[in-house]
C-alpha cells in the first residue's frame, strides 16, 4: 500500500527534483514501519539576511496507528541535507514504534495464553 503524502514548500521554490527526492524517501519510509498511515513533509527556508542564503528546515508529521510522530530539523544551508537528516531520524523513530507495537503484540499474545491456561485448569 502505498502512504498518501502531503508536501509543503514555504518560502522555498518548488521543484520537480525536490518534489521527487521527498517522495522517494517518504515511500522508503513504509518498509520501516508497515504501518505507517499518512505523512505530512513540510520544507522551509527561514529569512534571509540581505547578503546571507537563507537555512532550510523540514517538520515531519508521521501517522501511524495510535501515534504521531513528529520530526523537526532545522538550520541546514542545503535542502537536500535536511531532508536527509530528517529521513535518518524519520526512519530511527519509525523503527522504535514498530518495535514497541510488536512488544505490546507479544506481551499481550503472552497474557492470553495465561488466561487461556488458568480457565483450562480451572474447569
Amino acid at each position: 500500500m502505498q502512504t498518501p503524502i502531503q508536501i509543503v514548500f514555504h518560502d522555498v521554490g518548488r521543484s520537480n527534483a525536490l518534489v521527487d527526492l521527498i517522495r522517494e524517501k517518504a515511500n522508503r519510509l513504509q518498509h520501516f514501519n508497515a504501518r505507517l498511515a499518512r505523512c505530512h513533509i513540510t520544507l522551509a527556508q527561514t529569512h534571509r539576511q540581505p547578503n546571507q542564503p537563507g537555512r532550510f528546515s523540514v517538520c515531519m508529521v508521521l501517522h501511524v496507528p495510535g501515534e504521531q510522530i513528529v520530526v523537526n530539523r532545522d538550520e541546514h544551508r542545503d535542502a537536500s541535507a535536511a531532508l536527509r537528516d530528517a529521513f535518518d531520524s524519520a526512519k530511527r523513530l519509525l523503527e522504535e514504534a514498530a518495535r514497541r507495537h510488536r512488544r505490546e503484540l507479544s506481551m499481550r499474545s503472552r497474557h492470553l495464553r495465561a488466561s487461556s491456561a488458568r480457565s483450562l485448569a480451572a474447569e
